[in-house]
């Protein structure tokens, strides 16, 4: 399907309501989804997210970015029936550098109209999850659609102290964003194709920030939708300590950082009282 035709068949769809039921829009009409995990050392959720995915009423194609797990990540994942595919190179953190390389499987190699991440150690995850990141691309033909959802208090360390405040700092116009971290983010083909061919993507935690300032700054439109609860198993380990998020943290900063030089917005930490 081309470029052409499948944004012209999606545009088509939009006449729907928020309230319609997601069978109803993919009635008749073949679309093309692939889902993208990247994983590390994932074994004890990989197989019921594949599973899950594989439920969603887009029933996608499911593709695993594994960044070289020590434990059987890659091999539950094959058994399971995704596509597995390894981090292009041997890096941590390497999140971008997944990401990149499962886009470019999904997009290039398997022309999928709509691709979209979902972590991999999602404990309570739904098909619903992507039933709805799909829809409001069609619904309310937005350009890219990010997953937000509640936390424990104590999580989302990072986006709390970091990429919310700096956010509202250089790039006041993403500051509503309750997840600008969210690792679940949904786009058609065409934005994917387009974010691929910009230079100086972050190969690690920065990417998904990333994703979300280039996609506002290159004039396209990004919407929240809410997924509920999110429990994941990493949680577990720095909920008593999260001082172990501060690589995370630091490549946050930094992306945003670089970001707000690149489109010259250094100038509005003037802004701020100190």
């Amino acid at each position: 399907m081309s470029d052409m035709v499948a944004s012209q068949n999606i545009m088509n769809m939009t006449t729907h309501s928020d309230n319609d039921d997601i069978s109803d829009i993919v009635t008749g009409y073949d679309l093309k989804v692939v889902t993208i995990f990247p994983t590390k050392n994932e074994e004890s959720t990989i197989e019921n997210v594949i599973h899950v995915a594989s439920t969603s009423k887009f029933n996608p194609e499911v593709i695993v970015v594994d960044a070289y797990s020590s434990d059987s990540t890659a091999d539950l994942a094959t058994k399971a029936g995704a596509t597995v595919i390894q981090q292009p190179e041997h890096v941590f953190p390497g999140k971008g550098n997944a990401m990149k390389a499962g886009l470019r499987e999904a997009v290039r190699n398997r022309a999928a109209d709509i691709a979209l991440f979902l972590d991999a150690d999602i404990s309570n995850l739904t098909s619903e999850w992507i039933d709805k990141l799909v829809a409001a691309l069609i619904q309310n033909n937005c350009d890219m659609s990010r997953g937000f959802y509640q936390r424990q208090p104590r999580d989302a360390a990072v986006t709390k102290l970091i990429a919310r405040p700096m956010l509202n700092i250089f790039f006041p116009e993403l500051s509503h964003f309750e997840q600008p971290l969210s690792g679940e983010v949904c786009a058609r083909r065409q934005m994917w194709e387009r974010l691929l061919e910009v230079q100086g993507s972050p190969d690690g935690w920065g990417i998904d920030i990333w994703f979300l300032i280039e996609t506002a700054m290159r004039g396209y439109h990004s919407k929240e939708v809410f997924l509920g609860s999110k429990n994941h198993t990493s949680y577990e380990d720095y909920k008593e300590d999260v001082a172990k998020l501060g690589k995370m943290a630091e490549q946050v900063e930094i992306t945003i950082i670089r970001e707000a030089i690149k489109y010259g917005r250094l100038h509005l930490q003037g802004n701020v009282s100190v």
